[in-house]
This record gives structure tokens, C-alpha cells and sequence, in this order.
């Protein structure tokens, strides 16, 4: 089963609505998810097992003298428990991988809808928000696909201790029937404003991740206006904010806390004496005493699964709600005048001397856009280049497109020689191929280079057009540049003058 995470098709999400979404990915695994719902069914029916046979063990072996009956059943009993711990292998291992699929799944299709949009999500989305939504959210909707097994399983479990409960005391069956009921009501409200507390503080931790990149970004900018003080002291304002928010969180969620552990052990005290008052009055003997004990003891896994769904579903919906808010995102409808007519399968160059109209024109496309100062992430030179898995001979032949053969042959240990954050140990025209070759790696249908060889000699930036060029044919290229030596290999020049 592991084999098809991740997907080389995500699929289609169903976007009317959260709860749509998290159903539609039920069904994209729904045999998994089936198997889930069989292991934990089997887990929590079978826990009702060992109490049967310990009021049996001691009716029979115990209060009957016989011995004999009494090793059958404490033999049964082991077999019992054996049986459990295979069941609930299985269990948790098909419902590892059912939220898996369900976090990987959502995570391919917000990458593939973000890619498709291109420089859309800039103006619409903050770095922090989708920062958030790829760890936070994709997280709480993969947690709540577990309420498709052990929850389906704790349902069942809890039904079939009632039935069981009905033949020692229709009473006590009563009670334990209206005692989920009851620990929804008291826990509801305290969930109610957990949620809306996280809710604030998520919103503001994705506003602080915003600022922390700003800065991070413009450090050099701020360094030499003198105004880092000013935004250190914003920034620590407003973490300031964010850790009591974070406290506050804490504070709401350990009352959750507590009261899901803490509310089925006072249901089980409260059906503990009520069958221990209906002892001393005769109603039921001590052996069914036991055995109610027992039962209302398994009982708590289930009741504390159902605590934890009520938890962790509406959580799930809120972050399935943002996720359909960023799949629903679409390109901005454009002017007439500020239509950018691109052909399909040709190279074509952007020139304007206005370089922020350039940026805006080929930011409303769907498309990979590879700018001048595009993040170059530390570590070897193969891993800045290479975002997945690539041969040497497809490194070879986007180093060469990219004119940068050179620059791994001068490094010591070549394409496994270390490469420090933004490129720092080599020179600003080596990082610019570099960026060059890690975008012609990704392989996109329509790709948009933003100024790729400004840093560039003319030589270099003649065999870098010429080979650009002759990789992506058939494909569709955009290039934002003034240079003529991009304009004579490009098959069509479109020229932006005041929005046109």
C-alpha cells in the first residue's frame, strides 16, 4: 500500500465545501480506509473480550472450584490479548498510512494549484500563511481521517457493550447509553472556545512568519537605513502578542485535556456505584458486578475516542476550509490592455523599460517564474539544483543549458561540494546560472525567466540564450529581458509600453 504515497496524480478534490473536501478524501482511499474501519472495529469489539472471560474465570474457576475450567480460561485469556496486539498492529499501521495519504495528498494538490497559479499567490497569500497551511493544516486534516477506523470501531464497540450491559441490568445499560451523550454536553462549550482561540493565534503566527521573512529578506536594506532597531522592536511587540496567544492555547487546551481523560473515569466511578449499590440490594450478584466493571473499563477507549473527534473534526473543517479557499483562487481577470498574448511552444521575450509593468505582466501567468533573486537553499550543489530526483546525465545537460559546467568543475568536490545559504560562496554570476539550472530542472510546460543573465558577460549570455532556447523547444518560455541577444533568438518580442 505504501508504494502509492505519494501519487503521481493527486487527483481532483471535491471544493464545495470543507466537509466535501475531507469526504472526497475518504473516497480517493476508500478501500484503506474500509480496512481501517474492519481492524478497528475488530480492536474495539475484541476488547470486550477479556472482561467476559475474567467474570467467566471466576464464576466457573473461582466461586465453581474448578480448576480445570479456571487454567481454559485464563488460557483463552492469553490467546485473547495475543490476538489484540496483532489487531492492533494492523490497526494503527492501516491508519498510519490512511493519514499519510490524506496529509501527502493534500500537500501535492495545494503545490500543484500554488505552481499552476504562479505569481498570483504573491499578491493573495502571505509566506507565513502557506508556510502554515503546508505544516499545520495538511497535519489536522490527515488527524481527523483516523475517526474513519478506530471511530467506526469505537461506535460499534460502544453499542455492543450496551447490548451486553442489557442482560445484567437494563439500568446501568441506560446509563452508560446516555453517558457519551452527557460528556458531549459538558465538554462542547470548552471546545467551542478552544477552537476559537486557535483561530486567532494561528492567524497571527502566520503574520509573524511573514514579518520574520520580511526582515530576514530585507536585512540589507534595513541595515543601511539604519532602521533595524525600529523593526526589532515591531517584531518583538508582536511575538510578545503571540506567546501570550500561545499560552492562553495552552492554558484551553490542557482543560480539554483533562477533561478527556478525566470525564470517562468519573463515568466509570458513577457506573462503578451504581452496580455496587445494586449489589448490596441483591439485584445483581457480585460476579456481575464485576464483569459491569470490567466492561465500563474497556468502555473508556472508545468514550475517549469519541472525546477525541469531537476535538479534532472541527478542527480538521477549519483547515480544510483554508485549504479550499486556496484551491478556489484563480488568476486575476487582466485589462485588455495589459494582455499578455503568449504562444504556446515558442520562446518569448519581454522587453519593457519599465521592469515592475514586466513583473506584473508575467506574474498574472500560470506558470514556474524563475526570478533574479530566487531563494538558493545551503547544502550541496546537487540539492540547491536539484528540488527532486535527478540523474547526473540530466544535471549534466541543465548544467550545460545553463553555461554552468564551469562552475562544478572549479569546486572541489564538484556537484557534492558545499554551497552556503543564497550562494554566498560563489560570485553573483554564478549563482545566477545556478538558479537557471535548478528552474530548467523542474521542467515546466510554460516557464517565465526573469532577467536570468543580467550578471552574465555577453559571450555567456549569448550561448546561455542559444542553449536555453534549443532545451526548451516545443515548450512554452517566457523571458523578461532588455537584451537583444535574448530578442534574436526569440520567436516572438512583445514590447510593454504604459500597459501595453
Amino acid at each position: 500500500m505504501a508504494r502509492h504515497v505519494p501519487h503521481d496524480d493527486p487527483g481532483d478534490p471535491d471544493l464545495r465545501s470543507p466537509w466535501r473536501y475531507l469526504w472526497w478524501l475518504v473516497l480517493a482511499q476508500r478501500g484503506r480506509v474500509l480496512a481501517g474501519a474492519w481492524w478497528g472495529s475488530l480492536s474495539m469489539c475484541g476488547l470486550i473480550l477479556p472482561p467476559y472471560l475474567i467474570s467467566q474465570a471466576i464464576e466457573d474457576g473461582l466461586r465453581g472450584g474448578d480448576r480445570v475450567a479456571l487454567v481454559w480460561w485464563c488460557a483463552a485469556l492469553l490467546a485473547v490479548a495475543a490476538a489484540l496486539a496483532l489487531i492492533f498492529i494492523a490497526r494503527h499501521r492501516t491508519m498510519t498510512l490512511v493519514r499519510t495519504d490524506a496529509s501527502l495528498r493534500t500537500a501535492q494538490i495545494v503545490v500543484r494549484h500554488v505552481t499552476r497559479l504562479g505569481g498570483v499567490v504573491r499578491r493573495k497569500l502571505s509566506t507565513g500563511e502557506l508556510t502554515y497551511l503546508q505544516n499545520g493544516d495538511t497535519a489536522r486534516i490527515a488527524h481527523a481521517l483516523t475517526s474513519t477506523g478506530p471511530g467506526v470501531g469505537a461506535v460499534i464497540a460502544y453499542v455492543a457493550t450496551a447490548v451486553l450491559l442489557v442482560r445484567i441490568s437494563p439500568l446501568i445499560a441506560v446509563v452508560v447509553l446516555l453517558g457519551v451523550p452527557v460528556l458531549a454536553l459538558v465538554t462542547g462549550p470548552v471546545l467551542q472556545r478552544l477552537h476559537s482561540v486557535e483561530g486567532g493565534y494561528r492567524q497571527k503566527q502566520g503574520e509573524l512568519s511573514s514579518r520574520a521573512g520580511d526582515i530576514v529578506g530585507g536585512l540589507r536594506v534595513l541595515s543601511g537605513i539604519g532602521g533595524k532597531p525600529a523593526f526589532e522592536a515591531r517584531f518583538r511587540s508582536m511575538s510578545t502578542e503571540v506567546l501570550r496567544d500561545g499560552y492562553r492555547v495552552s492554558a484551553w487546551l490542557s482543560w480539554v485535556q483533562a477533561l478527556t481523560w478525566g470525564l470517562p473515569a468519573l463515568f466509570l466511578a458513577v457506573v462503578t456505584w451504581i452496580a455496587a449499590r445494586m449489589v448490596v440490594n441483591g439485584a445483581i450478584s457480585v460476579e456481575e458486578m464485576v464483569a459491569v466493571y470490567l466492561y465500563v473499563t474497556t468502555l473508556t477507549v472508545p468514550v475517549s475516542f469519541f472525546m477525541e473527534g469531537a476535538d479534532a473534526i472541527p478542527r480538521a473543517l477549519v483547515s480544510a476550509g483554508r485549504v479550499v479557499d486556496v484551491l478556489r483562487l484563480r488568476p486575476e481577470e487582466k485589462d485588455e490592455g495589459e494582455a499578455l498574448d503568449v504562444k504556446t511552444g515558442a520562446l518569448t521575450v519581454v522587453v519593457s523599460a519599465n521592469a515592475t509593468l514586466a513583473r506584473e505582466a508575467v506574474d498574472r501567468l500560470p506558470a514556474v517564474v524563475a526570478d533574479n533573486d530566487d531563494y538558493l537553499f545551503a547544502g550541496t550543489v546537487r540539492e540547491a539544483v536539484s528540488v527532486g530526483e535527478h540523474s547526473d546525465h540530466e544535471l549534466d545537460a541543465a548544467l550545460h543549458a545553463a553555461a554552468a559546467m564551469d562552475i562544478v568543475e572549479a569546486l572541489p568536490d564538484g556537484l557534492d561540494s558545499h554551497l552556503e545559504s543564497q550562494g554566498r560562496n560563489v560570485s553573483g554570476g554564478q549563482r545566477q546560472r545556478l538558479r537557471l539550472v535548478r528552474a530548467l530542472l523542474s521542467e515546466p510546460e510554460l516557464l517565465v525567466l526573469v532577467e536570468p543573465t543580467s550578471a552574465l558577460d555577453a559571450v555567456t549570455e549569448a550561448v546561455v540564450a542559444k542553449r536555453v532556447r534549443e532545451r526548451r523547444s516545443g515548450r512554452t518560455t517566457v523571458v523578461v529581458s532588455s537584451s537583444p541577444l535574448w530578442a534574436g533568438q526569440a520567436d516572438q518580442v512583445v514590447h510593454l509600453e504604459e500597459s501595453r
